[in-house]
């Protein structure tokens, strides 16, 4: 079905500019301590994988398509909803509400071993293929559909694709009404949109007549690079609540002298959050 069978050596010094391709910077300076994961039910992240130092991770359209049935397995084995998602050639993003705890990490993993093991196979190749994965919480009442526009806007930045339309490796085309996806599950905010398929997806047409705004997409942007979440303080209220943990980055600078009258605060190194290392 998929043709992976097919084996032929390549050339893993392709260049990085070309189809599908998102560039992604050298590090620059000290490495940035990764923060721990949150992993909450019922509550959609905002998930970014990219190839190992930027390689490539597709090379054609067998490749897209055994990523995209690898990943409506895994999503039914470990009860994830998806979303919205792009693939481009050096890295993919996801959207999706996890029904179990752990279900994101269990789906990444599985998805992440399903799809190295056909690479490496098809390619003659050995060794691991992605980057540790990066995602952030969303508020979903605030900024979910504004996520959904941010990932299914990346194929524009290539040199060769002028309308979505055009870009077949997206959720785009379903959320449009261009080509309805079984691996896609509506959220409760996209179905809001209209009363019906048609309602729906001409309301989320509309959201494309506008410019994305370049604060919005470098903030959501950094929220995933960085690990913190995407929504307003009542939202991070809560979900520290929930989590039984702080979430927000501490002030810089030195804390302040505590006088010798106060009390010590009173501390717990347990953690109740289902967090993954």
């Amino acid at each position: 079905m998929f043709g992976w069978l097919s084996v032929f050596k390549f050339n893993y010094n392709n260049s990085r500019a070309g189809n599908g391709l998102e560039w992604q910077p050298p590090p620059q300076g000290k490495k940035v301590a990764r923060l721990p994961r949150l992993n909450l039910i019922n509550i959609p992240q905002h998930i970014v994988q990219t190839g190992l130092r930027g390689e490539l991770c597709f090379y054609d359209s067998d490749d897209f398509e055994f990523y995209l049935a690898s990943l409506e397995v895994a999503s039914k084995q470990y009860m994830c909803d998806i979303h919205t998602y792009v693939l481009l050639k050096n890295s993919v993003q996801i959207i999706a509400t996890p029904k179990l705890p752990n279900g994101i990490p269990s789906m990444m993993q599985s998805l992440g071993r399903r799809y190295v093991q056909y690479a490496n196979h098809r390619y003659q190749r050995s060794g691991s293929l992605w980057d540790r994965y990066k995602s952030s919480l969303i508020d979903s009442n605030a900024y979910l559909l504004s996520c959904y526009r941010y990932v299914e806007l990346r194929p524009l930045q290539l040199d060769n694709i002028k309308d979505l339309k055009d870009y077949p490796w997206s959720s785009f085309h379903h959320h449009s009404g261009h080509d309805p996806s079984a691996l896609i599950k509506d959220h409760l905010v996209y179905t809001s949109l209209g009363e019906n398929s048609v309602d729906r997806c001409n309301a989320y047409n509309r959201l494309f007549a506008y410019n994305f705004d370049p604060k919005l997409r470098d903030y959501i942007a950094e929220t995933v690079r960085s690990g913190q979440i995407l929504g307003g303080d009542h939202f991070k209220d809560q979900i520290e609540k929930i989590a039984n943990r702080r979430i927000r980055p501490l002030k810089r600078g030195r804390p302040r002298k505590q006088d010798k009258t106060e009390k010590q605060p009173i501390t717990s190194s347990d953690e109740t959050a289902d967090v993954e290392k």
